[in-house]
């Protein structure tokens, strides 16, 4: 089954890609907003195969926990860096960084401490 995800997440990037590539045709994103917008994107995109993991989990495979975190980092990731090209002060996209990784590192904690 994990073939079947590979080639699924491989689609869903190219669509991304294309409808960001006809988005920047248009003139409504520069190129680098461009990159920004697909790797936020896709960032959403593995939320979603977290979601999807959840209920089809893969005996050797990335857990969907696992997904879900690098999901989310994605997606922080995309939109700080669209935001900074946007001219937003880089201390928001910094701030917006540390944010998402501080309450991933405690939601990551949270369940081994209360097993102790």
């Amino acid at each position: 089954m994990p073939k079947q995800y590979d080639m699924l997440s491989m689609g869903v990037l190219l669509i991304i890609a294309a409808m960001m590539l006809v988005t920047y045709s248009t003139r409504l994103i520069t190129e680098l907003e461009v990159l920004a917008l697909i790797i936020a994107f896709y960032g959403v995109w593995t939320i979603v195969l977290a979601g999807i993991r959840t209920k089809n989990p893969e005996k050797y495979g990335r857990g969907a926990y696992s997904t879900l975190v690098i999901g989310i980092l994605l997606t922080t990731l995309g939109g700080a860096w669209f935001l900074y090209i946007e001219g937003t002060n880089i201390i928001f996209t910094i701030a917006l960084l540390l944010i998402v990784i501080g309450i991933l590192a405690v939601a990551t904690a949270v369940p081994s401490i209360r097993q102790k």
